[in-house]
């Protein structure tokens, strides 16, 4: 049986394309879910090539259903010009409708939000997000994280350095 050859600077199944690490320093992540997302060919194939960011983004209801808005997935290059999408467009989330009235409930009773933090593809080569329900910290918890982060960063250090 022949071996596929992967194309260099391609991604390959499960790997994630982009990856949202503000979100965890602004925000309280709860519950997490797992969508499936709603593109062209030519966004997927831009996503192949690793081409993303999803830090300016964010997730909201519009129409009854839950949307991914002003993530940036650039034109892919090797398609014509009629076949480009809009890098900005908003973008359908795939979610079950029992998991799509958790999320409005939850930000229309308790004021949380709902923040995109990977973008990833699975096993079968699908496009998959990661969202969170998120409630935004105050900037004391900020400081907090950061002294975490920091802490944790000098005991590797340290740690590094005995052995």
């Amino acid at each position: 049986m022949a071996k596929k050859k992967k194309k260099s600077g391609m991604i390959s199944t499960s790997q994630s394309v982009a990856d949202n690490k503000k979100a965890r320093f602004d925000y309280e992540l709860h519950d997490e879910f797992t969508a499936g997302i709603m593109l062209k060919g030519t966004e997927v194939k831009s996503l192949r090539l690793g081409q993303c960011s999803i830090k300016e983004s964010y997730v909201g209801p519009k129409n009854g259903d839950i949307w991914l808005f002003n993530a940036n997935i650039p034109e892919y290059q090797q398609a014509g010009a009629h076949l480009q999408h809009d890098p900005k467009r908003p973008r359908k989330l795939l979610l079950h409708k029992r998991e799509i009235n958790k999320l409005m409930g939850a930000v229309a009773k308790e004021g949380m939000s709902i923040v995109a933090t990977k973008l990833f593809f699975d096993e079968r080569g699908k496009v998959k997000l990661d969202i969170a329900l998120a409630r935004g910290k105050k900037m004391h918890d900020k400081r907090e994280s950061e002294k975490k982060r920091d802490w944790g960063k000098q005991k590797q250090r340290l740690l590094k350095t005995s052995f």
